[in-house]
């Protein structure tokens, strides 16, 4: 199979008057610039890698692992392939980063284009690698991997062969490695330059998307609403081409799934997530089930406070009546983090400090780059690097705080080397919501009786918008993944769907008026990453259990959580749960996070306004 991409875990929120002075990274840690000969060199230096680590292996795999000393002989071999997969992770990391940092250059794009093209082209030659180890027959392979020194290896090799029921041979896997670049690659690329180029006409103003999207998050109502009606313009003029996007990725998907034997729409996903797709079932069911006490209750409960007996839907994010408009500095914001880290652990925030200290943090709102927020694990010979749209608000700080778990998770999991440290989406979420949450729970413990209302109900709403409104795309992409199997779909029979899931989702307290059936053309997770958004979901109840686990003070909590952390990808999440007790199979298990939001619901009712 396609050696794995490493992800941007991607916030999904969208940052709001920009500070001078914000940090923009270093990548001089990978590499000088697009022009550094290094980077050439490190090319054509993979290139040939790769060629005679195919020479040297194809087709003499099964042979080796019979002979006597199987186990070192194999374990040399995958010492080479680790060492190479890390080469081709610094090269692809740099090519993705840079092109992140503005994807509306053309020399940046075609510096991105051009290295995804020689990196497909010479990875195709390690696609026989895992192919043939899942060849070997299991009882030989275990036997070499029993014992030292492969058994070093043997959680990367036990997730390999969990995909070979659904393996096809060399030159079938190695086409459709190649046509990726001319295919979903180029696809996923027109949708990020036609985001990046798009403008937003707001009361006379031309903005890129994510200022236009931080707008509906602006104390003026009027302000919130002209935002809405620019968005809601500029996307259905481009409708045509998201639709197109859409609808040759999801055919793309379809073709992939029925060569390769995945049954349900979800099923690559679920899997390359190490999860069941029962327990995921349990999770939207549960959400699902959960929406009437949470997401009705909640706005239901905000329109009362705004006068009304529904919100617009531009004001589903809107500040409280009242609420000050906050604008934190960038300082105070990294000493907050950094602060309730250390609170938790002085180990944590040390290794979030070096993200600032190494400027691996891209702050600044620039045009051209990517909206919203990341945080990318590059490779483990390096560290990773983080991206935000920092304006300075509240959710700004969470959002930091996000980004930084992220980080820790992804410094601490990187001494797995480069085979097993990527975590599965469904736990690499931990982290960040935890992270979140220290920060929420130490500027609420600091604050004032007048600011606990409005903190409470940011916190409430980011929830939201984690859980309800993740399993809500979860759901959405379900239906327009089905659908398409019968057919293309219009742009108004995507934006049909839409409309269906969101008005289960928000309930009749939010009026979904005209133009925004529109929105989920922005949505990037759609495109890039399918069924990624229940990891979100996944994560936050997760969190909201091990939260609770926490504050229990149970006992050797921290070192527990940081052995979780740096397992990296070598533990199932039925394994790294089980010392806090925690069972993610278990239906039970995911109204333990649903009842902690549906708790601080009920403290909001309970409030004086």
């Amino acid at each position: 199979m396609m050696p794995s991409p490493r992800p941007f875990y991607a916030a999904d929120s969208v940052a709001a008057a920009a500070e001078p002075a914000l940090p923009e990274w270093n990548l001089a840690d990978l590499y000088a610039g697009l022009d550094d000969p290094a980077f050439a060199a490190d090319l054509d230096k993979a290139a040939a890698q790769c060629a005679s680590f195919a020479a040297d292996y194809r087709g003499g795999l099964d042979a080796m692992a019979r002979a006597s000393g199987a186990g070192a002989a194999l374990f040399a071999v995958l010492k080479r392939y680790e060492a190479l997969d890390d080469l081709l992770g610094r090269i692809g990391s740099y090519a993705g980063l840079v092109y992140a940092a503005d994807t509306s250059d053309p020399a940046r794009a075609k510096f991105h284009g051009d290295a995804q093209e020689k990196l497909t082209a010479a990875t195709t030659q390690l696609l026989f690698f895992q192919l043939e180890l899942n060849r070997i027959d299991d009882a030989v392979l275990n036997a070499a991997a029993a014992g030292a020194p492969l058994s070093h290896y043997k959680p990367w090799l036990d997730d390999v062969r969990a995909d070979k029921p659904f393996q096809l041979e060399d030159r079938i896997e190695e086409l459709f490695h190649e046509k990726y670049v001319s295919g979903a690659g180029a696809w996923n690329r027109l949708f990020d330059e036609t985001i990046a180029a798009l403008r937003f006409n707001v009361d006379g103003a031309e903005l890129a998307i994510a200022p236009a999207l931080s707008l509906m998050q602006d104390p003026d109502g009027a302000k919130r609403k002209s935002a809405a009606d620019a968005l809601a313009l500029t996307l259905g003029a481009n409708l045509r081409t998201f639709a197109l996007i859409t609808n040759t990725l999801a055919k793309d998907k379809e073709i992939y799934d029925r060569w390769h034997g995945f049954k349900d729409i979800a099923d690559s996903r679920h899997l390359s997530n190490r999860v069941e797709g029962a327990v995921v079932d349990a999770l939207v069911e549960a959400v699902r089930g959960a929406y009437p006490r949470l997401s009705h209750r909640y706005y239901n409960l905000k329109a009362k406070w705004f006068g009304r007996a529904e919100l617009d839907f531009w004001d589903r994010n809107a500040p409280l009546p009242g609420a000050p408009d906050e604008r934190i500095g960038w300082d105070e914001a990294r000493d907050t983090v950094l602060s309730a880290y250390g609170a938790f652990s002085p180990e944590m925030a040390g290794i979030a400090k070096r993200f600032f200290d190494g400027r691996w943090i891209d702050a600044a709102m620039r045009p051209g780059k990517s909206p919203g927020a990341f945080a990318h694990p590059t490779v483990p010979s390096a560290h990773p690097y983080v991206l935000v749209n920092y304006q300075g608000k509240p959710r700004d700080v969470m959002t930091l705080a996000h980004e930084l778990g992220h980080g820790v998770h992804q410094v601490l999991a990187g001494k797995n080397g480069a085979l097993m440290a990527p975590t599965p989406l469904t736990l690499a979420e931990t982290a960040s919501v935890f992270g979140e949450m220290l920060t929420f729970r130490a500027l609420l413990k600091q604050a004032p009786a007048a600011r606990r209302r409005v903190m409470l109900a940011g916190k409430v709403e980011d929830m939201l918008n984690t859980v309800v409104r993740q399993i809500a795309f979860y759901s959405f992409e379900r239906k327009l993944h089905t659908a398409r199997r019968e057919g293309e779909m219009t742009a108004e029979q995507i934006s049909g769907l839409w409309m269906s899931v969101q008005a289960e989702s928000l309930g009749p307290a939010i009026k979904l008026g005209p133009g925004y059936e529109t929105f989920w053309a922005y949505i990037p997770h759609f495109v890039h990453s399918p069924f990624y958004v229940y990891a979100y979901a996944f994560g936050d109840c997760l969190v909201n259990s091990l939260y609770g686990v926490y504050e229990k003070a149970e006992h050797g909590f921290v070192e527990k959580y940081f052995a979780m952390l740096s397992a990296g990808g070598t533990r199932h999440h039925s394994e790294l749960l089980k010392p806090f007790g925690l069972d993610a199979r278990d239906p039970a298990f995911w109204q333990i996070g649903l009842t902690m939001i549906e708790g601080m619901i009920a403290e909001l009712e309970g409030m004086p306004v």
